[in-house]
């Protein structure tokens, strides 16, 4: 199967970007296309390809599976266009993924998938799951999540105990009326 961890997709920005660090307010990722390197806030709406999943009619498919497939199917090289005519886009899928819930799954869905398949194709991210590699990389993102959210509750008690100069405790979100 084709590993997709780390490799994101940025809700308004065309493309796909992989995760390089954790920052302060959000993550470093960079341009699978162009390698530019750029912060991204904690509020953007991110996708990681990993959790994505096409519905069929029985169980939904994860999109690694369906990146596998159409590996397979074109044995590594480049899959029908994007831009292609509808009907022809709609074939290939088809041929890939027969099962797919034909009501739920738009030919805009379609296009985007070979869409990434091609920017994965093209910069050589199209690479085999290791099961060593899987777990060390699951470990170091656990380890991360777990620092981060220690962070976070470090910097919550540290803002509670915060005194002012004079020695008194900040008040926030407390509105002082003047009227005893």
């Amino acid at each position: 199967m084709i590993d997709l961890t780390g490799i994101i997709s940025i809700s308004g920005q065309p493309g796909l970007f992989k995760i390089i660090a954790q920052s302060k307010n959000g993550i470093i990722i960079e341009g699978l296309a162009d390698k530019k390197r750029t912060n991204i806030y904690s509020t953007t709406k991110v996708s990681t390809l990993a959790d994505i999943g096409m519905y069929t009619t029985g169980e939904d498919k994860p999109i690694e599976e369906i990146v596998t497939a159409v590996f397979e199917k074109e044995k590594g090289g480049p899959c029908v266009n994007a831009k292609a005519d509808d009907k022809e886009i709609t074939a290939y899928f088809a041929s890939v993924l027969p099962d797919y819930d034909k009501e739920r799954v738009y030919v805009s869905n379609m296009r985007k998938l070979f869409n990434w398949y091609t920017i994965l194709q093209t910069t050589g991210n199209l690479k085999e799951k290791d099961a060593n590699a899987e777990t060390e990389e699951s470990k170091a993102l656990k380890a991360a999540t777990a620092e981060s959210n220690k962070a976070k509750t470090n910097l919550k008690e540290s803002s509670k105990n915060t005194k002012t100069s004079a020695g008194v405790k900040k008040t926030t979100g407390v509105r002082k009326t003047g009227t005893a």
